[in-house]
Protein backbone atom coordinates (compact mmCIF):
# COMPACT_ATOMS: atom_id res chain seq x y z
CA UNK A 1 0.00 0.00 0.00
CA UNK A 2 1.29 3.19 -0.57
CA UNK A 3 0.27 6.65 0.67
CA UNK A 4 0.54 9.51 -1.57
CA UNK A 5 1.01 13.39 -1.24
CA UNK A 6 -2.03 13.51 -4.09
CA UNK A 7 -3.73 12.91 -1.35
CA UNK A 8 -4.66 9.16 -1.24
CA UNK A 9 -3.97 5.61 -1.07
CA UNK A 10 -3.06 3.23 -3.67
CA UNK A 11 -3.22 -0.36 -3.21
CA UNK A 12 -1.16 -2.49 -5.12
CA UNK A 13 -1.51 -6.34 -5.93
CA UNK A 14 1.93 -7.92 -5.85
CA UNK A 15 2.67 -11.11 -7.60
CA UNK A 16 5.48 -13.47 -6.50
CA UNK A 17 3.80 -16.24 -8.67
CA UNK A 18 5.32 -14.03 -11.37
CA UNK A 19 7.87 -12.04 -10.03
CA UNK A 20 9.31 -13.59 -6.47
CA UNK A 21 12.64 -12.13 -6.05
CA UNK A 22 11.46 -8.93 -7.14
CA UNK A 23 8.38 -8.95 -4.65
CA UNK A 24 10.16 -10.23 -2.41
CA UNK A 25 12.85 -7.29 -2.54
CA UNK A 26 10.10 -4.35 -2.90
CA UNK A 27 8.76 -6.01 0.70
CA UNK A 28 12.14 -6.31 2.40
CA UNK A 29 12.82 -2.24 1.12
CA UNK A 30 9.46 -1.65 2.40
CA UNK A 31 9.49 -3.08 5.94
CA UNK A 32 12.90 -1.29 6.34
CA UNK A 33 10.66 2.14 5.72
CA UNK A 34 13.20 2.64 2.76
CA UNK A 35 10.66 4.43 -0.13
CA UNK A 36 8.72 5.95 3.12
CA UNK A 37 9.55 10.28 1.96
CA UNK A 38 10.24 9.61 -1.50
CA UNK A 39 9.78 11.44 -4.38
CA UNK A 40 8.63 10.24 -7.89
CA UNK A 41 11.56 11.50 -9.63
CA UNK A 42 10.24 10.62 -13.56
CA UNK A 43 6.51 10.84 -14.48
CA UNK A 44 5.73 11.03 -18.23
CA UNK A 45 2.60 11.65 -19.82
CA UNK A 46 1.22 9.34 -21.06
CA UNK A 47 3.66 6.77 -20.18
CA UNK A 48 4.60 6.05 -16.57
CA UNK A 49 5.52 7.41 -12.77
CA UNK A 50 8.53 6.24 -11.33
CA UNK A 51 9.98 6.23 -8.35
CA UNK A 52 12.04 4.70 -5.53
CA UNK A 53 15.19 6.31 -5.97
CA UNK A 54 16.85 7.76 -2.46
CA UNK A 55 18.87 10.06 -4.12
CA UNK A 56 15.37 11.22 -6.40
CA UNK A 57 17.78 11.57 -9.52
CA UNK A 58 17.12 8.04 -11.44
CA UNK A 59 20.60 6.70 -9.92
CA UNK A 60 20.19 5.55 -6.75
CA UNK A 61 19.46 2.61 -4.99
CA UNK A 62 19.20 0.51 -2.10
CA UNK A 63 22.36 -0.89 -0.50
CA UNK A 64 21.38 -4.66 -1.39
CA UNK A 65 22.45 -6.17 -4.60
CA UNK A 66 20.85 -5.79 -7.90
CA UNK A 67 18.01 -8.33 -8.94
CA UNK A 68 18.94 -10.87 -12.16
CA UNK A 69 15.78 -10.64 -14.23
CA UNK A 70 12.48 -12.20 -13.92
CA UNK A 71 11.13 -11.53 -17.11
CA UNK A 72 7.28 -12.75 -17.39
CA UNK A 73 4.02 -12.41 -19.05
CA UNK A 74 2.42 -9.96 -17.59
CA UNK A 75 1.88 -7.04 -19.93
CA UNK A 76 2.93 -3.38 -19.37
CA UNK A 77 -0.87 -2.14 -19.26
CA UNK A 78 -2.07 0.60 -16.97
CA UNK A 79 -1.43 0.39 -13.73
CA UNK A 80 1.30 -2.72 -13.76
CA UNK A 81 3.77 -2.25 -11.52
CA UNK A 82 7.21 -3.00 -12.84
CA UNK A 83 11.04 -2.87 -11.87
CA UNK A 84 13.42 -0.09 -13.32
CA UNK A 85 16.89 -0.60 -14.29
CA UNK A 86 19.82 0.59 -16.65
CA UNK A 87 20.55 -1.11 -19.43
CA UNK A 88 21.58 -4.25 -18.09
CA UNK A 89 18.97 -6.87 -17.65
CA UNK A 90 20.17 -7.65 -14.55
CA UNK A 91 20.37 -4.21 -12.50
CA UNK A 92 16.88 -3.95 -10.89
CA UNK A 93 17.48 -2.66 -7.40
CA UNK A 94 14.93 -0.28 -5.83
CA UNK A 95 13.39 1.52 -8.48
CA UNK A 96 9.86 0.91 -9.53
CA UNK A 97 7.79 2.66 -12.27
CA UNK A 98 3.43 2.33 -12.44
CA UNK A 99 2.35 2.59 -15.89
CA UNK A 100 -0.19 5.17 -16.98
CA UNK A 101 -1.03 3.79 -19.99
CA UNK A 102 -0.21 0.32 -21.88
CA UNK A 103 3.50 0.51 -23.43
CA UNK A 104 3.86 -3.21 -24.54
CA UNK A 105 7.68 -2.70 -26.16
CA UNK A 106 8.60 -2.87 -22.16
CA UNK A 107 6.95 -6.46 -22.09
CA UNK A 108 9.85 -8.80 -21.76
CA UNK A 109 12.27 -6.50 -21.31
CA UNK A 110 11.47 -4.85 -16.97
CA UNK A 111 10.14 -7.43 -14.53
CA UNK A 112 6.60 -6.77 -13.95
CA UNK A 113 5.82 -7.19 -10.48
CA UNK A 114 2.04 -6.34 -9.26
CA UNK A 115 -0.51 -3.80 -10.25
CA UNK A 116 -2.75 -1.18 -8.91
CA UNK A 117 -6.02 -2.67 -7.66
CA UNK A 118 -7.12 0.62 -6.51
CA UNK A 119 -6.09 4.46 -6.33
CA UNK A 120 -4.54 5.05 -9.71
CA UNK A 121 -6.26 8.76 -10.20
CA UNK A 122 -3.73 9.34 -7.17
CA UNK A 123 -1.25 8.18 -9.30
CA UNK A 124 -2.46 10.06 -12.37
CA UNK A 125 -2.48 13.16 -10.23
CA UNK A 126 1.49 12.98 -9.64
CA UNK A 127 3.02 16.22 -11.14
CA UNK A 128 4.63 15.88 -14.53
CA UNK A 129 8.34 15.99 -15.48
CA UNK A 130 11.76 14.67 -15.41
CA UNK A 131 12.33 15.41 -12.52
CA UNK A 132 8.63 17.54 -12.12
CA UNK A 133 9.43 20.53 -10.42
CA UNK A 134 7.58 19.99 -7.75
CA UNK A 135 7.52 16.41 -7.41
CA UNK A 136 4.61 14.04 -5.86
CA UNK A 137 6.05 11.81 -3.13
CA UNK A 138 5.47 8.45 -1.20
CA UNK A 139 4.25 9.61 2.61
CA UNK A 140 4.44 5.90 3.78
CA UNK A 141 5.01 2.42 2.50
CA UNK A 142 3.45 -0.85 3.75
CA UNK A 143 2.34 -4.13 3.40
CA UNK A 144 -1.09 -4.45 4.08
CA UNK A 145 -0.84 -8.26 5.14
CA UNK A 146 1.07 -6.80 8.36
CA UNK A 147 -1.23 -3.98 9.61
CA UNK A 148 -1.39 -0.28 8.41
CA UNK A 149 1.26 1.60 10.30
CA UNK A 150 0.84 4.70 12.31
CA UNK A 151 0.51 7.81 10.54
CA UNK A 152 3.23 9.98 9.62
CA UNK A 153 3.81 12.59 12.11
CA UNK A 154 3.16 16.42 10.61
CA UNK A 155 6.61 18.14 10.28
CA UNK A 156 6.98 20.25 13.85
CA UNK A 157 6.28 24.43 12.86
CA UNK A 158 8.53 26.56 12.07
CA UNK A 159 10.12 28.49 14.72
CA UNK A 160 9.25 32.15 15.71
CA UNK A 161 10.59 34.61 13.69
CA UNK A 162 12.23 37.16 16.17
CA UNK A 163 12.07 40.81 15.33
CA UNK A 164 15.83 42.18 14.48
CA UNK A 165 16.74 45.11 16.45
CA UNK A 166 16.64 48.41 14.27
CA UNK A 167 20.43 48.71 15.17
CA UNK A 168 23.21 45.91 15.09
CA UNK A 169 25.14 45.32 17.78
CA UNK A 170 28.95 46.00 16.90
CA UNK A 171 30.50 43.24 15.21
CA UNK A 172 27.07 41.80 14.02
CA UNK A 173 27.44 40.46 10.29
CA UNK A 174 24.02 41.44 7.97
CA UNK A 175 23.86 40.60 4.38
CA UNK A 176 24.97 43.79 2.82
CA UNK A 177 27.67 44.44 5.51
Amino acid sequence: MLELSTGGRVRVQLRPDKAPNHVERIKTLTRKGFYNGLIFHRVIEGFMAQGGDPEGTGQGGSDLPDLKAEFNDLLHVRGVTSMARSNDPDSANSQFFIMLMPTFRLDNRYTAFGRVLTGMAYVDAMPRGEPPAEPGRILRAWIEGDGEPAAVAPPPPAPAIMPLPLKAPAGTRRPGN
